[in-house]
């Protein structure tokens, strides 16, 4: 007979409740500049870029699925916008990263507009 009850699920719950709380040795690792490709099919880009600035971080989103190319990675703003995608020439290696579990995010480096096109620069970095 047991003089303490036992809760199963008390390990997860412990878990579940921790605060989220920095990595003390989190390090940013650059691997490469490169620019968003696709910004032109991006819908409401105008009105996205004004919100953006130098220096604003952007998320990668892996599209597994993507007809055009399974190596696909989607560029994310804060707001959840889709702008374009990271250019296929450029995307195997970071590909397999995010698939692998890793961290990977970018930084707007510069912006400008040639004609229609919105030409966004990122520098691509692995949190670690």
């Amino acid at each position: 007979m047991d003089i303490i009850k036992k809760d199963k699920n008390l390990p997860l719950k412990l878990i579940k409740d921790l605060p989220v709380l920095p990595r003390p040795y989190a390090r940013d690792i650059y691997l490469f500049s490169t620019h968003v490709a696709g910004t032109s099919h991006a819908e409401g880009i105008d009105g996205i870029v004004r919100g953006l600035k130098e220096g604003d971080e952007l998320r990668f989103l892996r599209e597994p699925e993507n007809m055009h190319d399974e190596l696909a990675i989607a560029v994310i703003t804060k707001k959840d916008e889709k702008i374009g995608y990271v250019p296929r020439f450029d995307n195997p290696v970071f590909a397999r990263l995010l698939d692998a579990g890793k961290l990977l995010f970018g930084k707007i480096k510069a912006m400008s507009k040639i004609g229609n096109w919105h030409k966004i620069e990122i520098d691509i970095y692995l949190r670690d």
